[in-house]
């Protein structure tokens, strides 16, 4: 098989726990793109918050891909426009602060290059960490969003919010994506939206097959891509329940798991 795309979740995954890209990875990235091969980052980070990363990999130059908030938007990273958006109304990001309200837990989302919360609390610092991007307290959460969002993130310790994702997963069926990207980070995001539903639509543009395509990844949130792509590989640092879906399992973030992939299935298949 000749692969035409993979599809890289960023943290735990791209990254090393040092949250860089080891060389060995980048190496092999930029092979791949000279080869014509699309290299399409896939993370629940907003877009912004992926940038230093996709010119780390020269994105732009090779007309490669970015799908952030866990596929809400896609963005052709050679001209920076978003080729798909699909988001939250405010009235939905007003129910959802109440249901944050409801069950005690912190709650933020995007506006341009901001992260809004009402209130401080470290987990929206590790995200405002892992992004770069500044938090912005505002008074009323509710009065600040007065136009559509991408996403929300509901977050507390990861005890709690376990229960608080299979509470809303049932009262919001149908309506609303609830997954745990991190165990201390729940996005809620527009039905339509998971990474799988959004890598369809990106090869639907690109004219590729679905069993061209490589999904790397290690998390909850990245079970739809693993499991659309026609190879859907599990970093060896994945959980057991998110390895058994995969077709492949490779090493860890931190022994060169993507770049071992892409070696064995991309660079030693030209």
């Amino acid at each position: 098989m000749t692969y035409k795309m993979i599809v890289l979740d960023i943290d735990d995954t791209l990254l090393t726990d040092e949250k860089v890209i080891s060389e060995r990875t980048k190496d092999s990235l930029l092979k791949a793109q000279e080869l014509g091969v699309k290299v399409v980052l896939a993370s629940g980070r907003p877009t912004y918050g992926m940038h230093n990363l996709a010119e780390e990999l020269l994105l732009q130059e090779y007309g490669s891909y970015v799908l952030s908030f866990n596929g809400g938007i896609i963005t052709d990273y050679k001209t920076k426009e978003n080729v798909y958006e699909c988001t939250l109304t405010k009235e939905q990001a007003h129910e959802l602060y109440e249901l944050s309200k409801k069950h005690n837990v912190f709650v933020h989302t995007y506006v341009g290059d901001e992260i809004i919360t009402e209130k401080g609390n470290p987990f929206t610092d590790i995200e405002g960490d892992l992004t770069g991007m500044d938090i912005k307290e505002v008074p009323s959460f509710v009065e600040h969003i007065q136009n559509d969002v991408v996403k929300l993130l509901m977050l507390e310790a990861p005890e709690k919010l376990e229960i608080v994702e299979q509470t809303l997963q049932k009262e919001l069926e149908g309506k609303i994506s609830v997954m745990r990207s991190k165990p201390f980070f729940l996005e809620l995001t527009n039905f339509e939206v998971d990474k799988g539903k959004s890598l369809n639509h990106l090869i639907q543009i690109l004219g590729i097959k679905q069993d061209e395509v490589i999904a790397i990844g290690d998390g909850y949130n990245d079970l739809p891509m693993i499991k659309f792509a026609g190879l859907g590989v599990a970093m060896g640092n994945a959980a057991d329940d998110i390895k058994s879906q995969a077709d492949y399992i490779t090493d860890t973030n931190n022994n060169d798991g993507v770049a071992k992939v892409v070696e064995k299935f991309i660079l030693n298949a030209y």
